[in-house]
């Protein structure tokens, strides 16, 4: 049985304050390759698109195709950056589990950052403060926090459990799919190697794999549209 990688106590000398070193890791991985890729899409535009800036400019106008089915894009063009990197982010963090796993001893460090827990509803923690934020800073805090009591004040608790509902459904439907993936993946590893199925064994790995890739890009596309939907609810005046 494989455990998780060592942790990092006592972090910065607080007690109580732990890193799962592996989770680091593989933020830090996750974030160079986008990082890299998206220089290396943009860094010799041209007027006629090829290659990698060709994909580019299409990521582009699907999240803005995104935002433009859940807002008005004169109020939601702020948010194309914020849904592309979560698009790319998510996308690239889901797919690090499905291409492999790392063990060093009895010990994963090498796996999905998104089949962690910690970190999607960190994620999703952070974009449902980013819609309370846009949300005051469009709509001013006057009328930002009156639609809490809109259309009667006795809606505001329901109002305060819709949030964390929110935040804990947005990240814990990622979390899910994504772990479950890896742990039938690794499953099935297990299994070709202590029955020496040999070829025949490896091609109910090669369709899982296919298979957790369209669930690790699905997931990384509800998770922008959900972010697009919250944001809509807090900046649109029609909301």
């Amino acid at each position: 049985m494989n455990h998780e990688a060592p942790l990092l106590n006592d972090a910065f000398g607080i007690s109580w304050l732990d890193f799962n070193l592996a989770n680091v890791l593989m933020i830090i991985v996750s974030s160079v390759v986008v990082f890299v890729f998206c220089v290396w899409a943009s860094r010799k535009l041209q007027m006629k698109p090829t290659g990698f800036q060709n994909f580019m400019e299409w990521l582009v106008e699907f999240v803005k195709g995104i935002v433009n089915d859940t807002m008005d894009w004169k109020t939601g063009k702020v948010f194309l950056p914020l849904g592309l990197t979560l698009l790319l982010y998510i996308f690239v963090s889901n797919m690090l589990g499905v291409m492999t796993n790392g063990v060093v001893g009895h010990d994963l460090w090498w796996k999905s950052p998104t089949a962690d827990a910690t970190l999607t509803l960190t994620l999703s923690a952070t974009v449902i403060i980013l819609t309370h934020f846009y949300g005051i800073k469009l709509q001013g805090s006057k009328h930002y926090f009156k639609t809490f009591v809109s259309p009667v004040p006795l809606m505001l608790p329901f109002k305060i459990i819709e949030e964390f509902t929110n935040t804990l459904t947005l990240g814990l439907r990622l979390f899910g799919n994504i772990y479950a993936g890896e742990v039938l993946l690794t499953l099935l590893v297990g299994m070709v190697m202590a029955g020496g199925l040999g070829v025949v064994g490896i091609i109910p790995m090669v369709v899982w794999q296919a298979f957790s890739t369209f669930i690790g890009a699905i997931q990384a596309y509800v998770f922008v549209m959900l972010t697009m939907v919250y944001m809509s609810h807090k900046v649109s005046s029609d909301h």
